[in-house]
């Protein structure tokens, strides 16, 4: 069975959000983070406000 979402402290700059999605969909983590500081340029800071909530709510 596969593992549900976790954040990534060891890899993490911040919350570990970012590096838990890296590993999640095996890709490396300068690229999520490359996307999620484009998404949140273009996406008004909705993006921010997501990753908020699951550096919150994740475990």
């Amino acid at each position: 069975m596969k593992q549900g979402f976790r954040k990534n402290r060891r890899d993490g700059v911040i919350f570990g959000v970012c590096a838990g999605m890296a590993d999640q969909f095996g890709v490396d983590v300068l690229w999520t983070r490359i996307a999620f500081v484009a998404l949140t340029l273009l996406g008004f800071g909705l993006p921010l406000l997501l990753y908020l909530a699951v550096a919150i709510l994740a475990p």
